[in-house]
């Protein structure tokens, strides 16, 4: 399990992130880079990082299903995800 305040800090760049969206993207197109400038740092895409829902892990994280590999073998082996069994030859 991540620290707690790993996954409120990742939250926050998630709000940031949405709430200046669309003012970004009007600065860049405008290419008023000053401007840009002056939003916040967390308010850029590139500060983002997936991080498993459960677990709040940033390594190892499967965008498909949302989860890291830990919490995805758990679930596959207890028949959670549909379609996806543990293979063996």
């Amino acid at each position: 399990m991540a620290r707690k305040c790993l996954i409120a800090r990742e939250e926050k760049r998630r709000r940031l992130y949405d709430k200046y969206k669309k003012q970004r993207e009007e600065l860049k197109a405008n290419g008023d880079y000053e401007e840009l400038q002056k939003l916040p740092r967390d308010s850029s895409k590139v500060r983002l990082k997936n991080r498993c829902m459960f677990t709040g892990r940033a390594r190892s994280y499967y965008r498909k299903f949302g989860v890291s590999r830990l919490v995805f073998r758990e679930m596959a082996l207890r028949g959670e995800i549909p379609g996806i069994k543990k293979s063996s030859w």
